[in-house]
This record gives C-alpha cells, structure tokens and sequence, in this order.
C-alpha cells in the first residue's frame, strides 16, 4: 500500500467508501438495460435523499 506523504499508515476511510460507491454504480450499470443511468437511478444506487435543502441555524 502506498501512503500519502505526511499520512499516517493505513486505510482512508473515505477513500474506502467511495470504491465502494463506485463499485455499486458499476454494477447498476453493467444490469441495466438502458445506455445510461438516468439521475434518479444513481440517486437511488448512491442512496441520496433530497430533502428541503439545508437548513439555516439561528444566531
């Protein structure tokens, strides 16, 4: 395994989750019948919520 320079050994979490994600988006891909993933599929294989958009705090 190659560590950035500075970073400690061992694994990047976040890298890890997007390899996963993408993974997932690869294999929705590959079983679909259409050309492309259509923005709510990906959404969906991605598990994105829309929601109201965020929300303002008070003070």
């Amino acid at each position: 395994m190659v560590s950035r320079r500075g970073s400690s050994s061992g694994t990047d979490p976040v890298a890890l989750i997007e390899i996963d994600l993408y993974g997932e988006l690869m294999i929705a891909a590959s079983s679909a019948a259409e050309d492309r993933l259509s923005a709510a599929r990906i959404d969906e294989v991605l598990r994105v919520v829309r929601g109201e958009g965020p929300r303002e705090t008070e003070g």
